[in-house]
């Protein structure tokens, strides 16, 4: 049994395996991430973590756009201003950037259902979660060059998951990419006919909520974490991480379980 909210722009749900399903459906707008738009999914995500209900989280969207990036409209308005608009785009990016490192820092995996087109800061989401998968008709841009706003906010996203180059082609020329170039350089997990795509990502889903909560904490942090250390510093900080995972309950339950060849009960703890 799935209990849902209407939040109007921004549906949610969460089913009896723990899948909190937040799906922008603001169409008329192309799902665009406007102030509200963001503050909306901010507030979900950030409800999400003290909810032990909650195992696992996808962010997908309703329409033949997942999602435009920043609501241009709403940014034009703002140079009405009397500094033309400087303390508000300040205000709009950094509600952006908190946004993006909120999905990288949720203990719970987040993976985006892509079915549609993703651009600007609509790529920038669907970079910044843990996993993603796309229909083969969805395409990915991060266009800002074309309008004279080089996308340097998405660069962060998109440059953590694909190389320099790639990166680079993306921001310098502006165009779109098929799913299919998107799976073959690391931005999506994997390409599918749209009308497997709500299966795969609930499979996908469905598989890691059965894994242990605080398994999947650690290690997200962790691998986040080290990533950008030096190999030294890596190796150090994850044999520490380890050793402090090997302590949970969690973790010695598993191990028995794997050598009494039986199913782990896990506490998540």
């Amino acid at each position: 049994m799935s209990t849902s909210r209407n939040n109007e722009i921004l549906r949610t749900t969460i089913d009896e395996n723990g899948i909190f399903r937040l799906t922008l459906d603001h169409q008329r707008n192309h799902n665009a991430l406007s102030e509200e738009m963001m503050l909306k999914i901010q507030a979900a995500l950030d409800e999400s973590v003290s909810n032990t209900k909650i195992r696992v989280i996808i962010i997908s969207a309703d329409g033949p756009t997942f999602s435009a990036g920043h609501d241009l409209k709403e940014l034009t308005q703002g140079r009405e201003n009397p500094d033309k608009g400087k303390n508000y785009f300040t205000s709009v990016m950094n509600k952006c950037s908190k946004l993006m490192q909120t999905i990288v820092n949720n203990p719970k995996p987040v993976i985006a259902e892509v079915n549609g087109t993703a651009t600007a800061a609509g790529c920038q989401l669907v970079a910044s979660c843990d996993l993603a998968y796309a229909s083969k008709a969805a395409t990915f841009a991060t266009p800002g060059v074309n309008i004279g706003l080089f996308c340097s906010t998405p660069m962060v996203a998109v440059s953590r998951n694909i190389s320099n180059k790639h990166s680079m082609e993306m921001l310098l020329t502006g165009d779109l990419i098929s799913a299919t170039k998107a799976e073959k350089i690391g931005l999506i997990n994997k390409a599918v006919d749209g009308s497997l795509l709500k299966q795969q990502t609930l499979e996908a889903a469905q598989k890691i909520s059965k894994k242990s909560a605080i398994t999947l904490k650690i290690g997200k942090k962790a691998f986040y974490k080290q990533i950008d250390m030096t190999l030294s510093d890596a190796y150090d900080y994850a044999s520490n991480v380890m050793v402090e995972n090997m302590l949970k309950l969690d973790a010695e339950e598993g191990i028995g379980a794997f050598i009494e060849k039986r199913k782990p009960n896990w506490q998540d703890k």
